[in-house]
């Protein structure tokens, strides 16, 4: 969708379940993009309040209420992960094209019947892992499919943030990534560097996971987990997260045959290493943290209007899930968990 605020956006009616730090996000960036039917649901109204004031959106309190009332044409569904796969599901059975925030969901538990029916209903289904359209990633993945590096045989993620800095106008025990029963945790919540790994790396065959509660702060879920991946091409990778660091870092190095491709998002660089010229080259990929959100936003309307698959559709977000959860198992169990 171009920046012409075409009538498509203007006209469509919008609901976003959930008024949560990335719900209102989602609200301000299409109303930035022309949206003017924006209508909005959270069983809490105090976090109406700040787009009712700021956007004029019209809210409801009750999901299904909102979707008998207002037959949207869109469904962002921006609640707590244990919610996702329902309240997509009741949005496909209403009508409507969907954009369901990560992760997929907290289990595995009706995840096939939601493809089949998103399939059927022949609507677009896209998930929220905004980091694709991170310039830095696109870099990334243009490298190395450009050959720059050859076969990949390790890559290395890293995320890590203090978690009551993410949202710090909330108290952080009351956000669902600190509680088990909302479906949180540092593996699910963080699951961003295994899409875009998977991505890059393709067929994930094996995983290994140690992970647990290491820090002080009060959650019930883990905080700190350290992923081992297999691939089907022979590469592996780690993935490290944590919301225990106190200064913010991301960064993904990629290992090949012929180079080495660094992303530090911090440093909005991407480095280039190869080995025929023995030389490093940077390339700057800055861009606002918040270019991405509206990026993902923007190529999830053209989907709806040209009829194309989304970058990110349910069965990725669902092989994405199987790999979390199978992380989750191999720490619980002590054991590597083979993925089919």
């Amino acid at each position: 969708m171009n920046e012409d605020h075409s009538p498509a956006i203007r006209h469509a009616k919008i609901l976003v379940a959930g008024s949560g730090s990335i719900g209102r996000r989602h609200m301000r960036n299409l109303h930035g993009l022309g949206a003017e039917r924006l209508f909005a649901v959270d069983p809490d109204p105090e976090r109406l309040v700040p787009v009712k004031e700021e956007l004029g959106v019209i809210d409801f309190s009750d999901y299904s209420d909102a979707l008998e009332k207002v037959r949207p044409d869109v469904v962002f569904v921006c609640s707590p992960p244990v919610y996702h796969v329902q309240q997509t599901r009741e949005a496909l059975q209403a009508g409507a094209h969907v954009f369901v925030e990560k992760p997929l969901s907290h289990d595995f538990k009706h995840v096939d019947d939601l493809i089949l029916e998103a399939k059927n209903s022949h609507h677009i289904v896209q998930v929220g892992y905004n980091l694709r359209f991170h310039p830095g990633f696109r870099e990334t993945a243009r490298l190395l499919s450009e050959g720059h590096i050859g076969r990949v045989l390790y890559a290395s993620a890293h995320v890590a943030q203090y978690l009551p800095d993410w949202r710090p106008w909330q108290d952080y025990r009351l956000s669902y990534t600190a509680r088990k029963e909302l479906g949180g945790g540092i593996i699910l919540d963080a699951s961003h560097e295994i899409d875009y790994i998977i991505d890059l790396l393709k067929k994930p065959v094996a995983v290994a996971c140690m992970a647990g509660t290491v820090g002080d702060l009060q959650v019930d879920v883990e905080d700190c987990a350290t992923i081992l991946l297999r691939f089907s091409s022979g590469a592996q990778a780690d993935i490290h997260m944590d919301f225990l660091q106190r200064d913010y870092a991301r960064s993904c190095r990629l290992v090949g045959e012929k180079g080495t491709i660094i992303w530090d998002y911090g440093a909005a660089q991407v480095r280039l290493f190869r080995s025929d010229s023995e030389q490093w080259q940077t390339i700057e990929v800055s861009c606002d943290p918040n270019d991405m959100y509206v990026e993902e936003v923007r190529d999830f309307l053209a989907c709806i209007l040209q009829g194309r698959n989304p970058l990110v559709g349910l069965e990725q977000a669902a092989l994405v899930l199987k790999t979390a959860l199978a992380a989750k198992s191999a720490a619980e169990k002590g054991i590597m968990e083979k993925l089919q």
